[in-house]
């Protein structure tokens, strides 16, 4: 389906083309740009809201600045779809997260205008300044770094060291603070609290455009000492009127604002005159997360990211089914960590800013005292887990594989080598689909198995979900607990079963065969039944075992299948460096076992956004790829025969 812009919106193939157009027609371009995002994500799906609360910001920016020259760097890159639309990408905007179409976020090597590319969070301001610092050193003088990032994403650990760093390395840096209260699901803590109270202070707003004409005219009079002089009475007005000293100040970063995000006209005006301000600068803006689509200003969280819907009633496009689906594996972890916490009082959960995506709000709503978002802050997640852990609580701490890797020196050092009975049960293993590499859950089995007082396990439907995590819960020796699971449904419509402990370590046959052992971890195991089903109508007779535990493995199963098979086949929705069919290969070579052995997984590439289904199917695992290996093992073994 084409969408068709706006008479301004098409004239625009780059930000040359954006500033030939009259200053005064810039709200009508606003609305163009912003009704284009609303009609293609309505259509095509995407991340949603974020981009609607910045339409004014971006055009301002690409208006004022001079990219690519001038780098602009968007943190997390939620909101970057009318950056993509003003740079060059707009006719091809409709593959927008679709196999092998334009990203979902900024790209270097998708466009010269994305500066840096991002997809994990705070990442903004520490880029920047590394660009803006290079600069200095290329004697750059006239070049702009501009970082723009969320109040959210300002709650992770990163942005600090940025702004810390900033502050005393003098570099020419405009960082502009998107404020609208929001990450995905309402941001959370004290830097909340501080910006609600620099936006509500009617003292502080009233007064604050009073306090910069007298430092307009204070600086008038010239000189150090009078610009001296400006800068103090500056810091005391904001001091004075906030009723305490500012966060931003007090790092050495100039700070400007709150200003009306939405005024597209006014932050012309505002980022022309920043251009000229020498040194780090902060301009903190206030914009409201979906604006310009009802019903995602109201419901913030839900329209995040959403699949097609109906631009005029709001009414998302969902599948109906005649017969009962399967439910989300996040939403099986949500519901029985609520059961387990009920009938054991010392359960916690703990996430980082993920309450919906990890459906840890459901706990969050049954039990709010023991179930904690702690903003966008890995690491703080994992050490503040360690933490209830060493006075006896059973932590189940819930962060997307991929964020995990944020975590990682918290693990090793925090709870692996203190010996705590951290659960890490991680969301969006494997294959994330759209949202691609940055969002891949490709490496927790490989960098979780190597790890000292680890437990490394995947669950190969729901039922399993609830029995490695009522197992977790259990007193055990003190080892760290880690469960991984996909994004997505997974293959049970009745999944509500008794829960039962697991033996850690203990896989099991689920399909008999002679001929050639298939090895599982995880959900993926399920395509693997799949493939032996039919390979036996086709004369193929496949064992399959699902594994369970990558660590501790199950070295009594994998005798068996040494001892029966001379073909063996691992599969494991992850990467194969140095992980499950990695730890089955250094068993058979440590038990002087030989075998015909393929291993299965994410190859050791970067691999790019697609459905699951599709990035399965290219890497060699999906159901036909688990065919095809079974056929060419058995195929080797005939032609050595012969």
């Amino acid at each position: 389906m084409e969408i068709k812009p706006g008479k301004l919106l098409e004239s625009i193939n780059s930000p040359e083309d954006l500033k030939k157009i009259d200053r005064a027609k810039l709200t009508q371009l606003s609305e163009e740009l912003r009704n284009f995002i609303i009609d293609s994500v309505s259509v095509y799906g995407g991340h949603f809201a974020s981009s609607l609360g910045v339409v004014e910001l971006t055009i301002a920016l690409h208006y004022v600045f001079n990219a690519p020259y001038d780098q602009l760097v968007w943190d997390v890159g939620h909101q970057a779809y009318g950056h993509k639309i003003l740079t060059g990408r707009r006719n091809e905007f409709y593959t927008n997260r679709v196999y092998k179409g334009i990203s979902g976020f900024p790209k270097r090597n998708e466009s010269k205008y994305d500066a840096f590319g991002v997809g994990h969070s705070s990442t903004s301001i520490s880029a920047a300044l590394g660009m803006a610092v290079a600069s200095a050193i290329k004697d750059e003088s006239d070049r702009q770094h501009i970082a723009v990032i969320g109040d959210g994403a300002m709650t992770g650990g990163l942005a600090f060291e940025a702004m810390n760093h900033a502050g005393v390395a003098n570099s020419n840096l405009l960082i502009i603070l998107n404020d609208n209260n929001m990450s995905i699901d309402p941001n959370v803590g004290a830097l909340k609290d501080y910006l609600t109270d620099i936006t509500t202070s009617h003292t502080y707003n009233r007064l604050k455009d009073e306090a910069w004409k007298i430092l307009g005219k204070l600086n008038k009079l010239g000189g150090p000492n009078a610009q001296e002089l400006a800068s103090k009475f500056e810091n005391s007005v904001k001091s004075f009127l906030l009723k305490q000293s500012n966060l931003f100040e007090s790092l050495n970063l100039r700070y400007f604002g709150p200003v009306d995000g939405h005024d597209v006209d006014h932050l012309v005006s505002i980022l022309s005159d920043m251009k000229d301000i020498k040194g780090p600068k902060l301009l903190h803006c206030i914009t409201t997360k979906g604006k310009g689509f009802e019903p995602a200003e109201k419901e913030q969280t839900k329209w995040h990211a959403t699949g097609s819907f109906d631009k005029v009633t709001g009414a998302i496009h969902k599948k109906s089914f005649a017969e009962p689906q399967p439910p989300k594996y996040q939403d099986v972890f949500g519901h029985t960590l609520v059961e387990l916490a009920k009938a054991n009082e010392k359960i916690v959960g703990i996430t980082p800013a993920m309450p919906s995506g990890s459906s840890m709000n459901i706990m969050m709503e049954a039990l709010p005292d023991r179930a904690f978002d702690v903003g966008i802050a890995e690491q703080h997640a994992v050490t503040f887990s360690a933490g209830l852990a060493t006075q006896g609580l059973v932590p189940f701490c819930n962060i997307y594989s991929t964020f995990m890797q944020r975590a990682y020196d918290q693990v090793i050092h925090d709870v692996a080598i203190q010996n705590l009975p951290v659960n890490f049960c991680l969301d969006r293993a494997g294959f994330a689909g759209a949202d691609g590499p940055t969002h891949h859950g490709a490496y927790d089995l490989a960098y979780m198995r190597c790890v000292p007082n680890m437990i490394v396990a995947a669950p190969l439907n729901e039922s399993e979900l609830r029995d490695m995590m009522f197992t977790a819960q259990m007193p055990r020796e003190k080892k760290a607990f880690t469960i991984r699971y996909p994004r997505g449904e997974g293959v049970m419509p009745d999944w509500r079963t008794p829960m039962k402990a697991m033996e850690i370590g203990k896989g099991e046959e689920i399909v008999e065969g002679k001929d050639i052992a298939v090895l599982t971890i995880g959900h993926i195991g399920n395509l693997a039944i799949e493939a032996s089903k039919e390979l036996l109508e086709d004369g193929f007779s496949v064992a399959v075992y699902n594994m369970r535990f990558v660590k501790p493995i199950d070295e009594n199963l994998l005798h068996t299948v040494f001892e029966k098979f001379d073909h063996v086949i691992t599969i494991e929705d992850g990467t194969i460096i140095g992980g499950f069919g990695s730890a089955v290969l250094e068993f058979m070579a440590e038990h002087n076992y030989k075998a015909h052995i393929r291993r299965l997984g994410i190859p050791d590439n970067i691999i790019e956004h697609g459905t699951q289904a599709e990035l399965q199917h290219q890497c060699g695992f999906d159901k036909q790829g688990i065919k095809n290996a079974v056929r060419e093992l058995l195929t080797i073994e005939k032609k050595e025969m012969v």
